[in-house]
């Protein structure tokens, strides 16, 4: 059975839980602390980050990237096209790994990634590695950068069935992890987009997302509306 270290917020963590949910591969969950920089996790992947995939006879499989990579190799249905998450077309693969790297990296940079540092990482965190109160200007740029991935996401869903094209991608469960981590903070302005709204409502309904949804985190509860599909 696969092992995948991550926290139950992080979003690329969520990304990676979301593949696996899709393809149905079962996998243990083991809440890795990456703040406390333990041996053992860093002897599985030196930088310290997650998430990582631990399998059976294969070295440890680091960052949501190259998870997705690997399961695309090894889990990919051969047999359906439609439930594969990466189309055949060379062509429309560029515009998959391009949307999938816009939110693993820019609106992980700009958005998700400053929020759930700034409002679950740090209570967790010791003063020596970066813990302490939010940091207020974070907040406020991450709150402020929202708005304009949202209309990105309104603006592509515009034109196309999913955010890649005809199909669900992994390009659509990359935004829709990252956008689930702040969604349960209460982040997320939906009134500002009503197609990137109903675009999520879409990607939320699916029987994958269901086990996000039941995450809660002790002391910090989920926002209202999280688990609510008609939201």
């Amino acid at each position: 059975m696969l092992t995948l270290l991550h926290h139950p917020l992080c979003p690329r963590s969520r990304y990676v839980r979301l593949i696996l949910g899709e393809y149905g591969v079962e996998t243990r969950l083991a809440d890795e602390p990456f703040w406390e920089r333990r041996d053992d996790f860093l002897m599985l992947n030196p930088a310290g980050e997650i998430p990582v995939l631990v399998a059976d006879s294969m070295p440890p499989i680091p960052g949501a990237a190259i998870i997705a990579e690997f399961l695309e190799e090894t889990h990919a249905p051969e047999d359906s096209e439609d439930r594969q998450l990466m189309p055949q077309s060379p062509g429309q693969r560029v515009e998959v790994r391009r949307l999938a790297s816009w939110f693993n990296d820019k609106f992980h940079a700009e958005v998700s990634g400053p929020l759930v540092n700034e409002r679950v990482f740090k209570r967790h965190m010791t003063k020596e590695q970066g813990g302490g109160p939010p940091d207020t200007d974070a907040l406020r740029a991450a709150r402020h950068n929202i708005r304009y991935h949202l209309h990105y996401i309104g603006w592509l869903v515009r034109t196309r069935d999913w955010l890649a094209g005809d199909r669900l991608s992994l390009a659509d469960l990359a935004a829709a992890a990252h956008l689930s981590a702040v969604d349960y903070l209460g982040d997320v302005p939906w009134n500002e987009d009503e197609m990137a709204k109903n675009w999520y409502a879409r990607v939320k309904s699916r029987p994958a997302f269901r086990p996000l949804l039941a995450d809660t985190l002790a002391g910090i509860p989920p926002a209202r509306t999280y688990a609510d599909l008609d939201f």
